[in-house]
């Protein structure tokens, strides 16, 4: 991932919702964009994920990889390097998996820290989650 990023496309893989946010095209600053509601029993949304990054010119992708607590594969983290996969094959894109054990519980603490509520707002938080994530990733070495 080159000095003139480009816009990237982060992803936070929930369960339930999937949180993403974008760069700017500098690949400098990152911003909550959305997120995706899972359908139980459906396949995973990659051709939405994939018509977003279209749409927003991305040129790379960034997935959390939820970790356990000593850095080990959860079930999540399994899916979460299948998705980020599936990302590389589908586009040619590359997909940078990023450590997001810490993302969402950041996202929440800024929520409250400006004085808002949580409540009835997890798609909200899962796409900050997902900027944090994003942000976190714009500051490592390429």
């Amino acid at each position: 991932m080159a000095t003139d990023r480009g816009r990237w496309l982060a992803i936070d893989w929930g369960e339930r919702r999937i949180g993403l946010a974008l760069s700017d095209p500098t690949g400098t600053i990152a911003s909550p964009a959305g997120h995706i509601v899972r359908r139980p029993g459906k396949r995973p949304p990659i051709a939405e994920i994939v018509r977003r990054a279209a749409a927003a010119e991305a040129r790379a992708f960034v997935v959390g990889l939820p970790l356990d607590g000593n850095g080990d594969d959860t079930p999540r983290a399994v899916e979460a390097r299948w998705v980020a996969d599936q990302l590389q094959q589908r586009t040619g894109l590359p997909a940078r998996l990023v450590d997001e054990r810490f993302t969402t519980a950041a996202a929440l603490r800024a929520v409250r820290e400006m004085g808002g509520s949580t409540r009835d707002r997890k798609g909200d938080v899962d796409a900050l989650a997902a900027t944090v994530l994003l942000q976190h990733a714009l500051r490592l070495p390429d």
